[in-house]
């Protein structure tokens, strides 16, 4: 083919940050980047949630204090967060080391075991959801 009949391809640069809301990411990417974003959740918050531990462990009650509050619908929700981030970073983080391990690299296995991490890890999310709001 000469130079004048080769199609124009699309090329392929760094994006700008005011096209990332245009972007669209595959299943896959989207869960990596949870993965990163819940694993930061977790190692920032670990020593408020370690301090806590440890005060409500110092008598019974500092207990009922943190027993009581954590019956705030507001600090529910804050557990409800931290709970998803480390459901979702465990099931994320079982797909990486099976991806280290040279498994599951493909194209349509990489979307499956992305599709995997959602559909285990949002039920057990939903069951810690509905234990701290009382259904069960």
């Amino acid at each position: 083919m000469s130079e004048a009949a080769k199609p124009n391809r699309p090329q392929f640069r760094n994006i700008n940050i005011t096209q990332i809301v245009g972007y669209r990411l595959p299943l896959a990417g989207i869960i990596s980047i949870l993965h990163r974003i819940s694993g930061l959740l977790m190692f920032l918050l670990l020593p408020f949630i370690l301090f806590l531990l440890d005060k409500s462990l110092v008598s019974e009650s500092s207990f009922e204090y943190f027993k009581g509050f954590t019956s705030n619908w507001f600090v529910k929700l804050v557990i409800l967060a931290l709970s998803w981030a480390y459901l979702h970073h465990f099931c994320a983080g079982i797909r990486h080391l099976v991806m280290d391990n040279h498994i599951g690299l493909t194209k349509d296995s990489a979307r499956k075991s992305a599709a995997g991490v959602l559909i285990v890890s949002v039920p057990l999310a939903l069951i810690v959801a509905l234990k701290l709001f009382g259904a069960f």
